[in-house]
């Protein structure tokens, strides 16, 4: 049994490309107004809001399942896919993981339509850990969110 997996979402999102991936890039301390229900908080750990690109760290305060968590990531951006993936460095899901990576990349399909491709990378620790679709729900309900806070 392989501890290494990959989970793809795709959703068709009524939003410009260039307004979702400005959230992430741009407006990421917004996320908690945005998605009250899911993200709590945002804190910049290294770097600031000003200069918050390529290469930061930030602190994330969310709620799965019922419970808070906490995740530490470096954030890497790739403008030219409308891509940001979020490197896990510390946090809760490492109580079962040993690699966690989520992409949230937006792909045009027009002048208000685009295409959410959700990717979640990660290593699970042992046979034993679960897989992370809560994660990925998570993933596909804050897109949900920002794609109505986008209308």
């Amino acid at each position: 049994m392989s501890l290494v997996g990959k989970f793809v979402s795709e959703l068709e999102i009524n939003a410009p490309a260039e307004k979702y991936y400005k959230i992430f890039k741009d407006q990421v301390s917004h996320v908690p107004n945005i998605s009250p229900n899911i993200i709590q908080n945002v804190e910049v750990h290294e770097g600031d809001w000003d200069t918050h690109g390529h290469g930061s760290i930030k602190i994330w305060s969310y709620t799965v399942d019922g419970k808070t968590e906490v995740f530490k990531e470096q954030v890497e951006f790739d403008d030219e896919k409308f891509a940001v993936t979020l490197i896990g460095l510390e946090g809760d899901v490492f109580e079962h993981y040993k690699l966690f990576k989520g992409t949230y990349q937006v792909v045009p399909k027009g002048p208000e339509h685009s295409l959410a491709v959700l990717t979640l990378e990660y290593e699970k620790l042992n046979d034993g850990s679960p897989y992370p679709y809560k994660y990925l729900d998570l993933m596909n309900n804050l897109t949900k969110d920002i794609e109505s806070h986008l209308k």
